[in-house]
C-alpha cells in the first residue's frame, strides 16, 4: 500500500538549513534572470554591458546567473546605470526598511 505524504514526511523530515540555502539560491537566480530580461529589452548584449562596466563578459554572465555574493555594490550600481536604471540597496529590520544606497 502506498504511503501518504504525511507518513513519508514523518519518517524523513526535511532539513530546514538545507532548504533555506536552496531557497536563497533560487531567489538569487530569479532576481538575476530579471536583470537579463531587462538587458535584453534594452537590446544590449552581455558584451555591451561588460564594455560599459569595464569588466569581462564572463562576469556579466555570472551576475545574470545570480552570482552576486562577491560582486561589489559599485559594479551592480554601474550595471543598473548601463541599463538606464538606478540601484537601491535596502536593509530590513523587522517591519522597518532603510535605504542605504
Amino acid at each position: 500500500m502506498a504511503k501518504t505524504l504525511e507518513e513519508y514526511m514523518a519518517k524523513r523530515p526535511g532539513r530546514p538549513d538545507v532548504q533555506a540555502r536552496h531557497m536563497e539560491r533560487m531567489l538569487a537566480e530569479v532576481r538575476a534572470y530579471r536583470l537579463r530580461e531587462l538587458r535584453e529589452m534594452m537590446a544590449m548584449t552581455q558584451t555591451d554591458v561588460a564594455e560599459t562596466l569595464e569588466i569581462s563578459q564572463k562576469r556579466v554572465s555570472e551576475i545574470e546567473r545570480g552570482d552576486v555574493e562577491r560582486t561589489k555594490v559599485d559594479t551592480l550600481r554601474r550595471y543598473a546605470d548601463a541599463l538606464g536604471g538606478t540601484l537601491r540597496v535596502e536593509v530590513q529590520v523587522g517591519d522597518e526598511t532603510y535605504q542605504i544606497a
